[in-house]
């Protein structure tokens, strides 16, 4: 079901259409150059749909169906990609990448069952990234220290596009707040978690939102997260402060991976201990895969946040509800 978030004022786009594809372009180009000479990331080809078999699709939350198609060559059935967690791990060893090096690539999905509204599509587009870490590299400061400098290139990429456009003022805060989602349960007690998030979003501007996936002393967990990728007690999501739309916006999420004991209690956590009989889970049991940290950054989510837009279908060309477009309409907001 599609939920339409009116602008908080009256919303006119300052740059036209062909203006916009323009500035997307700057934008992208600026931000994944930033973004590799901080991570020492190596651009690298990436499959649009996997062998569901390998177990290297993303399951999300386990509910999500993904877009299938068989080959008529091999008669094989493929899965369109929900994201590239777990392919990257496997390519990080496969390419030869060491401890301090890694790799990013463009993420291209369809999420078929996904709720839209102004930052949600059935089309997902991301940076996602990887790199291969130490074992005793595994920890809350790594986290950290990887977070500030993903915070440092959106300053950086903030700081360019604010001088390419006069319009556009900038919105980050000087630095990032980290917070746990238990202290944000004990924070916001009577909010739901996406309303924990706004509130955090409103009051620190840019937030780091630690240990999402595990239960909370309330018994439900902040968010859901796959078993099979990230550590539950070494993720988070980056979620930013958006005047236009009054909400945290989520631009990034990411987490040091699984190694074989967190693998192994968040497959049973969850239920689904079938798992660790797929290819890619037998690897990471078996310590056949580099320790590495990684995640997916919204590009379209970042072109809407940096270019001051009020739907994300202003910046990708996807498709929805008959309601959205006459909101849309009504609200002047041109969709792709």
């Amino acid at each position: 079901m599609s939920f339409f978030i009116q602008p908080t004022v009256p919303y006119h786009s300052s740059l036209d259409i062909r203006q916009t594809e323009i500035a997307i372009k700057q934008l992208k180009d600026f931000f994944q150059v930033a973004l590799a000479k901080k991570l020492r990331l190596t651009r690298v080809t990436a499959p649009l749909f996997v062998c569901p078999e390998t177990g290297l699709n993303d399951n999300l939350n386990g509910i999500e169906r993904p877009v299938s198609f068989d080959v008529m060559e091999t008669g094989r059935v493929m899965e369109i990609v929900h994201s590239l967690a777990k392919w990257k791990r496997h390519a990080l060893k496969r390419y030869g990448f060491e401890p301090g090096e890694g790799l990013y690539t463009d993420m291209n999905a369809i999420r078929r069952d996904e709720e839209t509204d102004n930052i949600h599509s059935i089309y997902v587009d991301q940076w996602d990234w990887e790199k291969v870490i130490r074992r005793e590299e595994r920890t809350m400061e790594t986290l950290q220290r990887t977070v500030r400098s993903i915070f440092d290139v959106l300053k950086e990429t903030e700081a360019f596009i604010t001088s390419q456009y006069g319009y556009i003022q900038p919105f980050l805060p000087e630095t990032i707040t980290f917070l746990s989602s238990q202290e944000l349960e004990e924070r916001y007690p009577q909010l739901t978690p996406k309303e924990r998030e706004h509130e955090a979003a409103r009051e620190f501007k840019a937030v780091f939102i630690t240990q999402i996936g595990g239960p909370l002393r309330s018994g439900k967990p902040h968010d859901g997260r796959a078993p099979d990728y990230d550590d539950w007690t070494l993720n988070g999501d980056i979620l930013v402060y958006y005047p236009i739309l009054d909400i945290g916006l989520e631009l990034s999420s990411m987490g040091i991976r699984v190694d074989r004991a967190a693998l192994l209690h968040q497959l049973e956590e969850k239920q689904c201990m079938e798992r660790a009989q797929l290819p890619f889970q037998k690897a990471v049991i078996a310590e056949e895969l580099p320790y590495s940290i990684g995640g997916g950054i919204g590009q379209s989510r970042l072109c809407m946040f940096f270019l001051n837009k009020a739907h994300i279908g202003e910046v990708q060309a996807s498709i929805w509800p008959d309601s959205m477009y006459a909101e849309c309409e009504r609200s002047g907001i041109f969709l792709l």
